[in-house]
């Protein structure tokens, strides 16, 4: 049923984009009730505003903790206008029927952003807000309702096109996005107060985003988050589904290695989540020759990622091959004018760093919660026949991190802090290695002095075996096994390096 504004009730808290909206009210002959700070801007504009106060006889009291939780505004809100006893009652109680509730919210997540003063953010918990919008969502069959200042626009053209006329159809469109608003504000509390274990999976995320489609064509699919506030994207289409998934792998593994120029130049090459290729060298030019020669095969519509500017030089050779994403702290002029060649490339400008935390995934109709696998390794406890020499070392911690980033059963490869062969993704750990070795082997890297990372323990000592026969000569993992001793034993019979962690990275 159609029904037809003649009175609002307004209260909120940033006062832009009122205006318009309080002007075509009274010239539509709309009664407007008010309070405080909200009233006082409507007066100024020279209109008429009814006091809260006239309805409920009360004053503004405890500091403005209370100001509209009274029957004659809750009554005026909650009085359905199809019961009988309803309308005698808001009679007998010369309480007048509210229409339209116009009404945001103490500004708590702002606030929790910009203080750590308690007393502060306790105060920004909105009472009365999340009252009368609900009131309002509740009795939509009678009452519109406006929660957020992204909805002014909608109320304007149904003053403006539709003479303040609504559809029960609209008042019930608009009490979703209401119930919506209240449910994100209450999330954002209860986790101020219950931070780590609560007895809900408590998560809200705005900015939903519809993207072509998911996974594969026939998915449909949507982002909720803030992409602008990592990313300035400077070319190229909209992010996929998938796009997304190799890009979050993609930072999470350059986020390992720092961007400050003081640091090496880091290049990485992403297919699948998977880190295909990788290598640390002493400029970014190198660093993406290294990374592009662990395996050129798979590069193919990869997504890269860098941990240093993209000059002009780095440019041109990335520009020489197909692929989807790349993302980097900066890019100089010259070389953006040689990347956006290619109009569908996607060029990110990575603004800020990823947060730790936690990590969650949709699985047996409930949720899995985990933190993030933060870290290299818990320990370096050097346990083979020797220790690992100084070069050794350093290629053993950049193999631990490229492994880590591997989906499991993962085999890292490094030889001069370049990946050079590399096996994820299998049931057994020995067909992990020998895909590893066989990737070196297909391009012709000499394994004679590498390094190997495990990122779970070795169940036997074949791994050790069949890598020392293929050259490598220092290993890392995070031992475990009931039979760790197979595997030390072989390396200490044969003068191979071993460091045990005690870190696992299991990645699934």
């Amino acid at each position: 049923m159609n029904k037809k504004i003649k009175s609002a009730l307004i209260s909120v808290f940033y006062k832009d984009g009122l205006e318009n909206i309080v002007q075509k009210l009274h010239q539509s002959g709309i009664t407007i009730y008010s309070t405080g700070g909200t009233q006082q801007f409507i007066e100024k504009l020279g209109l008429p505003c009814v006091p809260v106060e006239s309805l409920t006889s009360y004053p503004s009291i405890l500091g403005g903790r209370v100001k509209t939780l009274h029957p004659s505004v809750f009554g005026g809100i909650l009085g359905r206008r199809d019961q009988p006893t309803d309308l005698e009652e808001m009679a007998r109680y010369h309480i007048p029927a509210i229409d339209l509730v116009i009404v945001d919210l103490y500004p708590f997540e702002e606030t929790l952003a910009n203080t750590n003063d308690d007393k502060a953010i306790i105060e920004k918990i909105d009472v009365g807000g999340p009252s009368m919008i609900r009131a309002a969502a509740k009795n939509h069959k009678d009452v519109v309702v406006i929660a957020s200042k992204q909805e002014y626009a909608y109320l304007e053209n149904l003053l403006d096109e539709h003479k303040g006329e609504t559809t029960l159809e609209q008042r019930r469109s608009l009490a979703a996005k209401a119930f919506e608003v209240c449910a994100h504000y209450d999330v954002v509390i209860a986790r101020y107060f219950n931070p780590s274990e609560p007895d809900y999976f408590l998560e809200s995320i705005p900015a939903p985003k519809s993207l072509r489609y998911g996974e594969n064509p026939h998915q449909s699919a949507r982002f909720y988050g803030k992409l602008d506030e990592l990313f300035e994207q400077l070319n190229g289409k909209e992010l996929s589904y998938n796009n997304l998934v190799d890009v979050d792998a993609a930072v999470q593994l350059i986020q390992e290695f720092g961007s400050s120029l003081a640091e090496k130049a880091v290049f990485a090459i992403i297919k699948h989540t998977n880190p295909c290729g990788i290598a640390l060298r002493p400029t970014l030019k190198e660093a993406w020759d290294a990374a592009l020669a662990g395996d050129p095969e798979s590069a193919f519509g990869g997504v890269l990622s860098c941990n240093h500017p993209v000059d002009k030089a780095t440019a041109e050779a990335i520009n020489e091959i197909f692929f989807e994403v790349l993302i980097a702290p900066a890019f100089d002029k010259d070389a953006l004018d040689v990347l956006r060649s290619k109009k569908n490339r996607i060029l990110l400008l990575q603004k800020a760093p990823l947060r730790s935390g936690t990590q969650y995934r949709s699985l047996l109709n409930g949720v899995l919660l985990q933190q993030k696998d933060e870290g290299n390794y818990a320990e370096w406890k050097e346990e083979g026949g020797r220790p690992s020499t100084a070069a050794e070392k350093e290629d053993l911690e950049f193999a631990n991190i490229v492994c880590k980033h591997l989906k499991s059963n993962a085999i890292a490869l490094i030889k001069n802090k370049q990946l050079v062969g590399k096996g994820c993704g299998q049931t057994s750990r020995i067909d992990s290695l020998r895909q590893s070795i066989s990737k070196a082997e297909q391009f012709h890297f000499d394994l004679k002095g590498a390094v190997l990372a495990s990122d779970a323990f070795f169940p036997f000592n074949d791994c050790v075996q069949i890598a020392h026969a293929a050259g490598i000569t220092a290993f890392i993992q995070p031992g475990g096994s009931i039979r760790d001793k197979d595997s030390i034993d072989y390396c200490v019979e044969n003068k191979l390096a071993m460091v045990i962690t005690g870190m696992r990275h299991f990645k699934h």
